[in-house]
């Protein structure tokens, strides 16, 4: 250590402080500053930030928007911290669209409009434009924040507006929009497809197709963030019995998906995809009966020996497994996915 220089050893020392800690030591000089504002310095703080730890579960309902950390002795909540939105709302009307790295997608229902938020540090960019970009519509669009080979933070927006598919990236480096191709399928016109919202892994971004969740249509939408081409790959091979509900999940730069099956019962089957082919991983035993509603509360599962299935008021149930696949915890529900994320905190700039 006394033969390394001392610039790489403050620079090893800032990427292991909490987020808060490291915006507070921008402050410290210029250096530090710009040390701190580095691309470099940036993806190594996130990629050493990826522990269970570091990681927090914003949840928003009609009076407050709260941040709770787990605590992984009792697998359940730690005390609240109330969230103060950056930006005007109307009685907490934020839509949770997707997550990256600590930055959120949301959207603004009463406006529509779409931001980059990061509830951390609290910095937030409007991506509306007067030309009608950065407009989402909720059961007709879908986004996925991603990053790319040059270290540009991105979101790629799908619309269908009135027979009409148009798909645009926002790029965070030069703060503006543009339409790119897609596959030109007259099927994903259809307003009975339900899309999930994009989950980056390994250069791509996926999205997970669905028919209303009971039966019919299932596949999975994939994204080649640098190249821009889309393909498609079929869906794990569950059976096509009551709602169906596939969650995809990045496990250590590994795509996994959390498929659940049934009607009353429900099963939940981990899945991780090999090339173009699904394998399964773990299968749970069948869920108890319980209502739909509580069904769509639940938030996301904490994987670490057992799988615990927390809704926003805490565990729910426990599933027992013999494993342990994953050392964070993941979510689970499109359904709540729009009122809360699990989000790693981060000092990612949602503007440059």
């Amino acid at each position: 250590m006394a033969d390394l220089p001392i610039h790489t050893i403050v620079f090893e020392i800032l990427t292991r402080l909490p987020a808060k800690d490291v915006g507070r030591s921008k402050s410290v000089c210029k250096q530090w500053y710009a040390l701190l504002s580095t691309q470099d310095f940036i993806r190594i703080f996130c990629s050493r930030s990826l522990v269970s730890s570091n990681q927090r579960v914003l949840l928003i309902d009609d009076l407050t928007c709260s941040v709770r950390p787990i605590i992984s002795k009792s697998n359940d909540y730690g005390p609240s911290s109330i969230v103060t939105f950056p930006f005007h709302h109307q009685n907490n009307d934020v839509s949770i669209l997707s997550r990256l790295n600590g930055l959120l997608c949301v959207c603004l229902n009463h406006t529509y409009e779409l931001l980059l938020w990061n509830p951390t540090t609290t910095a937030f960019k409007r991506l509306s434009t007067p030309d009608s970009h950065g407009f989402y519509i909720n059961n007709l669009d879908v986004v996925g924040l991603y990053v790319d080979a040059d270290d540009d933070y991105k979101v790629l927006h799908i619309k269908r507006r009135s027979g009409v598919l148009g798909v645009y990236v926002y790029s965070r480096e030069v703060d503006s929009w543009r339409n790119i191709p897609f596959i030109t399928r007259q099927e994903y016109l259809s307003p009975h497809l339900n899309w999930s919202a994009g989950t980056f892994c390994g250069g791509t971004l996926y999205f997970t197709v669905c028919e209303c969740w009971l039966g019919g249509t299932k596949r999975v939408i994939c994204f080649d963030v640098n190249s821009e081409q889309f393909n498609e790959i079929s869906f794990p091979p569950v059976p096509s019995i009551g709602m169906v509900q596939g969650v995809l999940v990045n496990v250590k730069n590994v795509l996994h998906m959390f498929a659940s099956t049934g009607m009353f019962e429900m099963t939940i089957d981990l899945w991780t995809l090999q090339g173009d082919y699904w394998i399964k991983v773990l299968s749970c035993p069948p869920i108890p009966p319980i209502s739909l509603s509580l069904w769509c509360d639940i938030t996301h599962y904490v994987t670490n020996g057992n799988w615990f299935v927390m809704t926003k008021l805490g565990k729910l149930f426990t599933i027992e497994m013999d494993m342990k696949p994953f050392e964070c915890f993941y979510p689970v529900s499109w359904f709540r996915g729009f009122k809360g994320a699990v989000f790693v905190q981060t000092i990612v700039s949602p503007s440059i």
